[in-house]
Formats: C-alpha cells, sequence, structure tokens
C-alpha cells in the first residue's frame, strides 16, 4: 500500500475553488482514487452521509475503504458510467460531482498493471482488473488496419501507419518496454517526450473505452446535479479536453434552454508551485459549469 499514499491529488486548491463545497453539500466523485480530494472536500462539508466515491479500480477501492473506514460514505466499485446511471435511476441529485480523468501515480508506478513506459511490465492497462481486453490482446491480434486507426484516432500520432506496421512486423511482443522499444524506431533521434507516449495513451484508451465512457456520462452528470450544483472535470489530453469542452459549450450560452453556466471560459491549469512537487499536473486542464435554477 505504500505506493497509494504517493499519489498527490492533481489541482486541488482549483477544484475546491469551483467545486466551492459548503457544510452540509452533498459530493459525487466518479474517479475517486485514493480519496485526495475527496478527503479535502470532506473536511468542509462534514456531511459523509452526502459522500458517494467512484472507481472502477481494485486496489483503489480497497485503499478508499481503509481511508474512510470509520465514516459513512457510499463507496462503488464500477466504472463512472455504470455508477452514474444507476445513482440517476435512483433520483440522487448531488451538489458537486468531480471526475478526475488521469491515470493515477500507483498506475504508473506499479510496473504489473502495464501502463508505464518506462517501467517494464506486461502489455494489461486495465483501469478494472476484472475485465478481459487487456492492452496484449490489442497489441498482438488487433489486425493491421485497426491497430493503425487507433494509434491515429486515440494517439494522434501522424506515425500511426509505420507504428502500426513495426508492432505486426515484432509480434509476440511481451512487455512494455518492448514495446515501447518497437515505436521508437518510427521516431529516430532526441525527444523530450517518449515517442512512444502517444501509442500508449491509445491503447489505454482503447483497452478501457475512455472516451466512449466520457461522453456517455456527460450529461448523466449533468442530469445528477441539483440547481446550483458544480461540475469540475479534469482531462489529461486533448480528445478528452475536446468532449468536454464541446458538452459544455452546447449546453450553456445566452439562450433560452441554456441549462448549464460556464465557470470557466477557458480551461484552467496548474501553478507553477504545484508543476514542480507534481508533474502530472502539467497536462491536467480543468473544466468547471453550474446547473442553472429554473
Amino acid at each position: 500500500m505504500q505506493q497509494t499514499n504517493q499519489h498527490i491529488p492533481v489541482l486541488l486548491d482549483e477544484v475546491i475553488e469551483y467545486l466551492n463545497p459548503e457544510a452540509g453539500d452533498t459530493y459525487l466523485d466518479v474517479t475517486a482514487g485514493y480519496g485526495g480530494h475527496a478527503e479535502a472536500v470532506l473536511k468542509m462539508t462534514n456531511n459523509p452521509k452526502g459522500v458517494t466515491l467512484v472507481d472502477r479500480d481494485q486496489v483503489a477501492i480497497d485503499a478508499l475503504n481503509n481511508k474512510f473506514a470509520k465514516q459513512p460514505i457510499n463507496i462503488v466499485k464500477n466504472d463512472f458510467y455504470k455508477a452514474s446511471l444507476r445513482l440517476k435511476k435512483e433520483n440522487k441529485t448531488f451538489d458537486m460531482i468531480l471526475a478526475d480523468l488521469g491515470v493515477s501515480s500507483p498506475h504508473l508506478n506499479m510496473a504489473s498493471r502495464g501502463f508505464s513506459i518506462m517501467n517494464d511490465g506486461p502489455l494489461d492497462m486495465r483501469m478494472d482488473q476484472s475485465q478481459l481486453l487487456t492492452a496484449d490482446e490489442v497489441v498482438n491480434k488487433f489486425n493491421e488496419k485497426d491497430l493503425i486507426r487507433l494509434i491515429s484516432i486515440y494517439g494522434e500520432d501522424p506515425k500511426a501507419k509505420r507504428i502500426g506496421r513495426e508492432i505486426v512486423k515484432n509480434r509476440p511482443i511481451y512487455s512494455t518496454q518492448e514495446l515501447a522499444k518497437i515505436v521508437a524506431k518510427a521516431w529516430p533521434g532526441y525527444h523530450k517526450i517518449h515517442p512512444a507516449t502517444r501509442t500508449f495513451q491509445a491503447l489505454r484508451i482503447a483497452v478501457n473505452d475512455e472516451l466512449e465512457l466520457l461522453s456517455q456520462s456527460l450529461p448523466i452528470w449533468v442530469d445528477l446535479l441539483t440547481p446550483d450544483g458544480r461540475l469540475v472535470v479534469i482531462s489529461f489530453h486533448s480528445l478528452e479536453d475536446r468532449l468536454v469542452k464541446q458538452m459544455f459549450g452546447e449546453l450553456s450560452g445566452n439562450r433560452y434552454d441554456a441549462v448549464l453556466r460556464l465557470l470557466t471560459k477557458r480551461p484552467v491549469t496548474g501553478n507553477k508551485n504545484e508543476l514542480v512537487f507534481n508533474p502530472r499536473a502539467r497536462s491536467a486542464k480543468l473544466r468547471a459549469v453550474a446547473k442553472i435554477k429554473k
């Protein structure tokens, strides 16, 4: 459990600013992770019965149960789409909803999870370790056309065609570092960011169905908000941010049928101080809205 303690909640001050917790408020965290954001919110609301924490990773669920063992918090193991859908069917509403869409530090630090380029491990990348699809299956069984497509779309990599070809040519591939070296062949020379970063992103998105779940969940989160309720979403790549920006834009503005009020006209990013001790914040973009009273 030591690694779980190393996770620093990203953009914590900004999250608190835009969620604006008050005593008695209810709170839904759809990607609760190791409870850093939730702990800070709970100190301000003092309403543990009004807190619901969701995560699909069993390691995170175990950490949450341990962290909040003495409090009557509702902890749910599920992906955020299914969990949100069930909460909607139960007619639940919340004053605050947070979705921190990034991969946690423990995911990257645990080589056995297969998320990291730097730590050698199996081609796994599952957020939910009970699901069947792994990165190994995508890398070693998807045809070349489908590999190129997902690396191009989910990784936004201009050399997707060559990368897909190299992967198929070098099969079977067994480990993360083996894959990273193969992908790097398409990007010779020095790079500040590892040339396999976009391919790893594409695989993770495909394995965990991240964009589809986000697209389906965003309108449900709006439905789950109370009047004047605040929704904060933190994304870590342009594909996620684009979905959030588009949906927030469609439901806000000076229109009679607007449902949301934008709290952030532009994405909020980490300040210089946070970037020093929490490099994960470097790519984080926060957008926030409030639900309009009718």
